[in-house]
């Protein structure tokens, strides 16, 4: 095998999970997860990770390692899949996943930012509770204008993650993106696939998968995190609010389905637009049959 290890991304249902595993059991390869909601253990059938018999099939990293009431990062992320990457043990490693800072961290490296301490960190989310993410955004804009200017006024997480960078470090989170680190990846040799599927299909699959969830227990998933903190990364998951709601009463379940679809499929729209920036220089592959996939990835491979 030419190639150090695989790349593979793609927007939310677009069939990369199945893709990777096949690809897998096709080289003897490990298959290692590069999408940040799939690493909390809780949120197992909402963020969509393999099954059971799926995991069975080839080796499988960093699905379910992580606790929902945890904060994690794409810098704890950067250590995990270094660690990963290392417990391959002379298999293909498959990377396989949709969050773009993800594959940022294992093919261009991350600043290293000092962990906030636990002081700082509370009296953050203290101050967001208290005045609201709007309001901290306007702090933040005006401590680091450049960093505000990527982010959006109604993202508590990575809102708060920016002002509590500036209170622990006393320096801009972008000031501190700048500095890049060593890529997880150094010096092996990649092969970066981005899955492409057209946007309505695309939406179909949202809408199958999502029945498929609430068929095999997302609502149960779902009402035992009901006292999720909201600022916590893992409250982002798509489906969790408009499950909560219907469970409340304040959205009837069709309702609740609906929004939660639309939701998904925006959400993968800007994953599309994010790749089509960031990464368009790897092979972009056009949806059809995981057969036409495997043959056309292994053909590149070869």
């Amino acid at each position: 095998m030419k190639y150090g290890a695989v790349l593979i991304a793609g927007p939310t249902a677009s069939g990369k999970s199945a893709l990777a595993l096949a690809l897998a059991e096709a080289t003897g390869g490990a298959v290692i997860n590069a999408d940040s909601m799939q690493v909390y253990r809780e949120l197992r059938l909402l963020s969509a990770q393999p099954s059971d018999d799926d995991m069975a099939r080839a080796p499988h990293l960093l699905y379910g390692h992580v606790g929902a009431r945890e904060a994690y990062s794409v810098g704890r992320y950067q250590s995990d899949a270094a660690q990963a990457l290392a417990e391959t043990r002379g298999r293909l490693p498959i990377f396989v996943g949709g969050t773009g800072l993800y594959f940022a961290a294992l093919t261009e490296g991350l600043a290293d930012i000092p962990p906030v301490p636990a002081a700082i960190r509370a009296a953050a989310r203290a101050k967001l509770a208290a005045v609201g993410v709007k309001r901290l955004y306007e702090e933040l804009a005006a401590r680091d204008p450049e960093t505000a200017a990527r982010l959006r006024d109604s993202d508590p997480q990575r809102v708060l993650r920016a002002y509590e960078v500036f209170e622990a470090t006393g320096r801009p989170l972008s000031a501190w993106q700048r500095e890049a680190g060593t890529p997880v990846l150094a010096g092996l040799r990649l092969a970066k696939f981005v899955l492409e599927v057209p946007r309505a299909e695309l939406r179909e699959r949202i809408a199958r998968r999502f029945d498929a969830m609430l068929a095999t227990g997302a609502c149960d998933e779902a009402a035992a995190l009901k006292d999720l903190d909201p600022s916590l990364p893992a409250a982002k998951i798509l489906g969790l609010r408009e499950l909560w709601a219907a469970a409340s009463g304040a959205l009837s379940e069709p309702d609740a389905i609906r929004l939660a679809v639309t939701a998904t499929g925006q959400f993968a729209k800007r994953q599309s637009t994010w790749f089509r920036h960031r990464m368009h220089n790897w092979r972009w592959v056009n949806a059809g049959s995981e057969s036409n996939y495997i043959a056309e990835l292994r053909q590149y491979l070869s």
